[in-house]
């Protein structure tokens, strides 16, 4: 049996990771279902209660905020920065993605999962252009990569636990 090829983000072109001075890439085994992990990755309300790098996530669109879906819109603060995103891409239980503006930045923030027979499989990747972009890079060049395996290992703490609480 032949091994099924490899699965990737698919980029919009302006965020191409060729046209971006910004580009991290983490990955991570979590042991639950794919169903399970995507029902706390799509619960953006409840990101603060465990990933210490997401505060005040607030809808931006008519109704209170449920489950992220295409084309949500919502505004919240992570890596001390506020910043607004639009849901880009969704495909339940496979893929998600949202654009990520601030102040000096334009990102991607991309999220693949692959269920496995025992646990599910995380990639995620984020592209960033803009001078802070540029800048927090030059600074810290790691604060990213670190800020974003904290998120998948506090995502497996979580839905180790089981389905998170509804909105």
């Amino acid at each position: 049996m032949a091994t099924p090829p490899k699965r990737h983000i698919i980029w919009p072109d302006r965020y191409h990771p060729s046209r971006c001075p910004v580009h991290v890439v983490n990955e991570w085994r979590i042991q639950a279902r794919a169903e399970t992990v995507w029902a706390w990755l799509t619960r953006a309300a409840l990101w603060p209660t465990w990933y210490d790098n997401s505060q005040h996530v607030l809808s931006l669109g008519e109704h209170p905020f449920g489950d992220l879906a295409l084309g949500s819109q919502f505004q919240w603060k992570t890596f001390g920065f506020g910043i607004r995103s639009e849901v880009l891409e969704f495909v339940p239980h496979e893929r998600l993605a949202w654009n990520a503006t601030g102040f000096g930045v334009d990102a991607y923030h991309a999220w693949l999962l692959t269920p496995q027979v025992d646990h599910c499989h995380v990639l995620t990747e984020e592209t960033q252009t803009g001078w802070g972009a540029r800048l927090m890079h030059f600074l810290r060049p790691h604060r990213m990569s670190d800020g974003h395996d904290l998120w998948l290992k506090s995502l497996d703490i979580v839905a180790r636990r089981g389905e998170p609480p509804q909105l």
